[in-house]
């Protein structure tokens, strides 16, 4: 098994970048960004892309794969396009092998530091599908070819069922994060009380009313800070670990900055409440 990496305190997020993936995976390497988060699903995203521009990177010497934490996902049919990284035709098992050998080849390594479900195949309660696919991932885990399992777009009660029958149980949880559930409260008390490290993505995009708030406004200029850094360093001070998809460099320097422990218990308590009064 290969060494652990040392997991980073930001992940990017490579979603719907298409043609300008490769270029802002090298970005935000030459960055700082020693997480890269993406998934076997072209409709989505460009995993062979993300691999191009590692490669190129560790080549010029930014960087070195152990240094790196790759995290990228197995896709259920109905969240794929045509383009397939797996037989449809095949059992689901089968499916996640090939997937997770197209991820392999695609981001030119021989190891994955996480492995995620993207998400289950129904609400509520999860299907026999998941439970397979779940199977061969601990499978995979086993082998050694992975270092942590995890979910991603799952609720509480579906975490639970997991927890409750899983042999390799999830280390991470990835869901789009809304203030106004109280910043996925229910998922994240679950992650906590498991041991579970929660991944948080659209923490702008999905909360952009409190973002542009005045109340934001007004603590970023006490600490000098951008009101998207302090919704980043709210969210650390939570025990998420942030995703971003910026395409700005100095953005990219900014998340990087962000750190817990800025944000006083008392603007933490205010910024929550903000949260709450707009659900």
């Amino acid at each position: 098994m290969h060494a652990a990496t040392e997991l980073p305190s930001f992940l990017y997020g490579t979603a719907w970048k298409e043609e300008r993936t490769a270029g802002l995976v090298e970005l935000a390497l030459q960055q700082g960004f020693r997480g890269i988060d993406t998934a076997n699903q072209r409709k989505h995203y460009f995993e062979a892309a993300i691999g191009e521009a590692i490669a190129r990177e560790i080549a010029t010497g930014t960087v070195a794969r152990e240094e790196l934490f790759l995290q990228t996902k197995f896709t259920h049919r109905p969240g794929q396009d045509q383009r397939l990284p797996y037989d449809p035709a095949a059992p689901v098992g089968e499916q996640v092998r090939q997937s997770f050998a197209s991820s392999l080849e695609h981001l030119r390594t021989d190891y994955l530091d996480s492995y995620l479900l993207h998400g289950p195949s129904q609400r509520p309660g999860l299907a026999e599908q998941d439970w397979e696919a779940w199977a061969a991932m601990e499978a995979l885990h086993a082998e050694g070819s992975v270092r942590a399992l995890g979910v991603s777009n799952f609720d509480s009660e579906q975490l639970e069922l997991l927890l409750g029958r899983a042999s390799v149980k999830p280390r991470f949880v990835q869901n789009r994060c809304f203030a106004t559930s109280g910043w996925d409260w229910q998922v994240r008390q679950a992650c906590e009380a498991n041991d579970i490290t929660y991944q948080g993505f659209s923490l702008l995009t999905a909360n952009q009313e409190i973002w542009h708030s005045r109340h934001v406004s007004e603590i970023g200029n006490i600490h000098n800070l951008s009101p998207a850094q302090i919704i980043f360093c709210l969210a650390m001070h939570l025990g998420i670990l942030p995703l971003t998809g910026t395409s700005n460099a100095g953005h990219m320097a900014g998340d990087l900055a962000c750190k817990p422990g800025v944000l006083t218990s008392a603007e933490v308590r205010e910024l929550e409440a903000i949260a709450l009064q707009q659900g």
